[in-house]
């Protein structure tokens, strides 16, 4: 349930979300282009929403070190400026046969305007209690590698 009520929390806003699951994504002309050639645009991750810290910090790590092996500049000062802005949105849920860690991430321009979003889910070991407990560096590692892989290539068309 909580899992739900992220995604519902992320949709709103923007009523025509371009979205993209599990590599799907929306018709290319339903998506804004970005406006600044790939190679001078900057991103800047705000404060995850709904993990905690330490799975929030993790994930950013990871996130990082993709972006630096795609070639995107990331601004890592709180409030610095940037071309984009990515609010991230995560959710866990889970038994102790599973766990699943589900992410959204939305680029958002220098208004606020939604532009992209990026939705993925990553399975981890079952634990009993909290779901975050499950959530390992190989879930968070592969979060980080398909969205930022989404990431790039969303810039780069």
């Amino acid at each position: 349930m909580p899992a739900l009520a992220l995604l519902l929390a992320a949709c709103a806003g923007d009523p025509t979300p371009s979205a993209s699951i599990s590599g799907a994504s929306a018709p290319a002309a339903s998506r804004p282009v970005p406006s600044v050639p790939a190679d001078q645009a900057t991103f800047a991750f705000e404060p995850f929403t709904g993990a905690p810290g330490n799975i929030a910090d993790a994930l950013s790590r990871q996130i990082g070190t993709e972006a630096r092996e795609q070639n995107l500049r990331l601004v890592r000062r709180v409030g610095a400026p940037a071309t984009y802005r990515i609010n991230g949105y995560l959710s866990a849920s889970g038994d102790q046969s599973q766990t699943t860690l589900f992410y959204v991430f939305d680029i958002v321009d220098a208004g606020g305007n939604r532009l992209h979003r990026i939705l993925g889910q990553e399975s981890a070991p079952g634990s009993s209690g909290d779901p975050w407990s499950g959530v390992d560096d190989t879930a968070l590692n592969r979060a980080a590698r398909r969205s930022v892989a989404e990431l790039a290539a969303w810039l780069r068309r």
